[in-house]
């Protein structure tokens, strides 16, 4: 894949010899969120989890619970989790776990979708939505659901499911469902519902309710996902799902997830060593030195305007430092071609339900990337095509 050299080169955050070209192609289309190595590497070994060669080795973990593959450590860890933050209701919930939230959301569509009167049952989210979503509902070409689109735009009858994600992925705005017809259903996303992303404002109760182990605390190799899930049959059946698609989910990856999500409930409270202190830090300063070269392009580019809220977590007024900045063009132009010359890769807004004015830019990529590419977007600014 493209753009992948400097990765390629650094795979970890203890190798600090590479230096990154300045010819090189930084990737900020995937969100790959190494931008938390550091803190995790001052950990040392307090997240270091040890398996013996006999550890694991059934397929079950509990075969009373609904998701059987799932290792009791991982369930009380998110349980912990979200009650220290105050993020998401866990009480009288069913988990299920999962290989990132991407499968979630696919066993949750399927579990929606099988027990509707009729098919297929549309599968629609507000546009910018998170451009994944459209590949996960077409890819299988399957006959019991369909991709419709922009929610705001949909005025067909009969049943639905809406994808919500909030704060939105590309934009970074809080949302709430469109539609609202008596005959849907809402999943709700809440990959980047965490403090050091956005404030805390309630503690969402919804029927269904993603999470993902990569975008808390940057592990994306885990590939851990979990789903809060009210309805004991909808959980069953997103087993069921998970089940045929990969047989369950690898337990060194849930022992390390509740290892780490353990240390990040123990250390949230921490005015030293808290995570989200750090990771909200990280990305405020991020956000102001884009702002202040998106105000010296003369107007040229835009970002969103976000209003400060008080967090029931941190206890006082916060701003929202999305992990992807959604920028626009003033100027009718392909902004994503014009930032691939400037050897920039970025996802498209028409991917994303929009138009080609704007691009989702990762800000959650190493120092030494994000620094090369607000010089590239202030070269951008003074180059002629603009």
């Amino acid at each position: 894949m493209v753009g992948f050299e400097y990765a390629k080169k650094s795979d970890n955050a203890s190798n600090k010899n590479n230096v990154l070209s300045d010819a090189a192609v930084i990737n900020l289309d995937h969100g790959d969120p190494t931008v938390f190595e550091e803190y995790w590497g001052k950990m040392g070994d307090r997240c270091t989890v040890e398996i013996k060669g006999w550890d694991l080795m059934s397929y079950f973990s509990d075969a009373n619970n609904v998701c059987w593959f799932m290792e009791p450590g991982l369930e009380d860890a998110i349980r912990g989790l979200h009650a220290a933050v105050g993020n998401a209701a866990t009480d009288e919930r069913y988990i299920v776990v999962g290989t990132g939230s991407t499968q979630l959301c696919q066993a949750a569509v399927h579990a929606l979708s099988s027990i509707r009167g009729s098919h297929p049952v549309s599968v629609l989210a507000a546009a910018p939505y998170y451009s994944t979503y459209v590949e996960e509902t077409t890819y299988l070409r399957s006959e019991m659901y369909k991709w419709e689109g922009d929610a705001r735009s949909f005025d067909k009858e009969g049943p639905y499911i809406e994808l919500v994600t909030s704060p939105n992925n590309p934009d970074g705005t809080i949302r709430e469902a469109v539609v609202n017809k008596p005959d849907g259903k809402v999943i709700y996303d809440f990959a980047y519902y965490w403090p050091h992303y956005t404030p805390i404002t309630y503690c969402p109760d919804h029927d269904i309710m993603l999470f993902t182990f990569s975008k808390i605390s940057g592990h994306a190799g885990s590939r851990i996902g979990w789903a809060l899930v009210k309805d004991k049959e909808v959980a069953k059946k997103m087993v069921e799902y998970i089940m045929v698609n990969s047989i369950g989910v690898g337990k060194e990856s849930q022992m390390r997830a509740a290892k780490i999500l353990n240390v990040l409930t123990e250390t949230c409270r921490s005015e030293t060593e808290s995570f989200f202190e750090y990771g909200r830090e990280k990305m405020k300063t991020r956000w102001e030195k884009l702002r202040e070269v998106v105000k010296q392009s003369d107007h040229i580019f835009t970002l969103p305007k976000y209003p400060e809220a008080f967090c029931n977590f941190s206890g006082k007024l916060m701003e929202t430092y999305p992990a992807f900045a959604w920028v626009g063009c003033k100027e009718e132009n392909d902004l994503g071609s014009l930032l691939m010359k400037q050897k920039v890769l970025t996802r498209a807004g028409n991917r994303c339900g929009s138009d080609k004015k704007h691009v989702r830019v990762s800000m959650l990529c190493r120092d030494d990337v994000f620094s090369l590419f607000l010089h590239r977007l202030a070269s951008l600014a003074t180059d002629s095509l603009l």
